[in-house]
This record gives C-alpha cells, sequence and structure tokens, in this order.
C-alpha cells in the first residue's frame, strides 16, 4: 500500500508546473484579446511561460521513456512530476535558457537529466531516451505552427499569431541544436550507445564544453547565417513567413522599441 502511494506522488503533477501553465493560459488570453494595456508585456510573459512548460516536457520526455526503458530511479527524483525545479541541472535546464531567450531570443538546450544508463535495456532504448527530447520540441513546433500549416488563421489576433510564430521559431532552433550530435547534447546521446568503448572514452572529456562550443560557432557570422537559413527554411515549410517571427520577437522584446513595420502590420 505504502509503495502503490509513494508512486503515485512520485508521478502527481507539480503545483509549480500546474502554476506555469496557468501563467501561460492567462497571458495567451491577454494576447489574444488584447487585455494588456502593454501587448508586449503579455507576449513577454506568454512566450517565457510556454518555453518553460516545453523545457519541463523535454525533460520529463527524457526521463519517462528512461522508466519504461529501465531505470526506475528517476520517480524518486522528482523528474516525473514536470517540476522543473527538481531536474538535475537546473541552472542548464531552466535559468540558462530562459536568459538566452530573452536576451537573444534563441532557444537554448538544456541540460538532460540524470539517467543512469546502466538500467537501460539495449541500444536502441538508450538512443530513444536521448531522442524524446527533442522530438518533444518537434512537437510543440507542430502545435504552435498548426493554425500556419492549417491555414487556420482567419480571425487569429496579429499578436497572438506573432507570438506563436516567435515561439515556434524557439521550438525549431532548440530541435536542431539538441539533435547536433555534439557531446553533451542529445544528438551525441543518440549516437553514443552505437559507438566502441575507446571511441566513448576519448570524447568523455569533452562533454561538459560540447555546448559552449556550439555557441562559440553560432557567433560566426557565416555559421548563424547558415544556421538561422535552416530554421526558416522549416518554419517556411510549415507556413510560417519570417516577417511572423520577426515582429514576435520584437513584441517579445518589449523593452525595446517596436519595429516601424511590425507596428504597420498589427
Amino acid at each position: 500500500m505504502t509503495t502503490a502511494t509513494s508512486r503515485r506522488s512520485e508521478r502527481r503533477v507539480s503545483p509549480v508546473f500546474l502554476g506555469i501553465l496557468a501563467v501561460t493560459a492567462v497571458t495567451g488570453w491577454a494576447t489574444w484579446t488584447g487585455f494588456a494595456e502593454q501587448p508586449g508585456v503579455a507576449v513577454f510573459l506568454f512566450v517565457t511561460a510556454a518555453w518553460i512548460v516545453s523545457l519541463s516536457l523535454h525533460e520529463y520526455a527524457h526521463a519517462r521513456t528512461a522508466l519504461h526503458s529501465g531505470d526506475i530511479t528517476v520517480g524518486a527524483k522528482g523528474y516525473l512530476t514536470l517540476n522543473p525545479l527538481k531536474y538535475t541541472h537546473a541552472l542548464l535546464s531552466i535559468v540558462l535558457p530562459v536568459v538566452f531567450l530573452i536576451m537573444g531570443g534563441i532557444g537554448l538546450p538544456g541540460g538532460a537529466v540524470f539517467i543512469e544508463r546502466g538500467r537501460i535495456r539495449g541500444r536502441w532504448r538508450n538512443s530513444l531516451v536521448s531522442a524524446a527530447g527533442p522530438l518533444t520540441n518537434v512537437l510543440f513546433a507542430l502545435v504552435c505552427t498548426a493554425p500556419f500549416w492549417l491555414d487556420a488563421l482567419d480571425g487569429v489576433p496579429a499578436d497572438f499569431r506573432f507570438a506563436l510564430a516567435f515561439l515556434a521559431l524557439l521550438q525549431v532552433t532548440a530541435a536542431i541544436l539538441n539533435f547536433l550530435p555534439v557531446p553533451g547534447l542529445d544528438g551525441y546521446g543518440v549516437l553514443e550507445p552505437w559507438l566502441s568503448h575507446g571511441v566513448k572514452r576519448q570524447v568523455e572529456p569533452f562533454a561538459p564544453f560540447g555546448l559552449l562550443f556550439v555557441f562559440a560557432l553560432l557567433w560566426v557570422p557565416s555559421v548563424n547565417t547558415a544556421f538561422f537559413d535552416l530554421v526558416h527554411t522549416v518554419l517556411c515549410g510549415l507556413g510560417v513567413q519570417e516577417p511572423d517571427t520577426y515582429c514576435g520577437r520584437s513584441l517579445y522584446q518589449f523593452w525595446q522599441e517596436t519595429n516601424e513595420y511590425c507596428r504597420i502590420i498589427r
């Protein structure tokens, strides 16, 4: 009886996550209705809260997949509650992604939850545990862009459309960056079970610096341009045009002057 009760508590959705979800809903409503006097503030809160929700779901996907693959310890660590404060690297998983979002409007991949890989049965399951997180970002991007690729934008207020477009851009950047086969990122985690022991030993020391290496590369203008060209190509395939994401970013960074073009088309 105690064990069953304990397991239920380990999987009970955290009030912290429910609170963030409520903020997302309320600010999404404010963005849709134009209730807020400062629409940029509503967009800022809506996108930030929704981004934290997606980060929590990303980490939850890792943990839930690990649970069904053999790692029964994830529940006791609080990973199944969707509480962003419970993840191993709260700084990497939540704080830094939000800071980078506010500063530069880019979807920074967070640090993965701690999975006891020795408990995972088989290489395919190990790969799937790593892939589950960025696949959640892919799914989130599809949901955000659904009104665009379903051609269902009639009646959708401009500010809400821009916010969805910007949120979709964040999800696409996070998915692409996470799937890079760089040590420390989920893409490498997908490949790692298939590498020889010798190769893994040689690569292991570089894992803590993989994310820093990727962002150093993104400071190179040619790499940055190629990366965002890819991002916008994906978004265009989903029906989201660059002006929508541009205006979404402009609204999100409400402390800066709104671009004249975005002011006109609103």
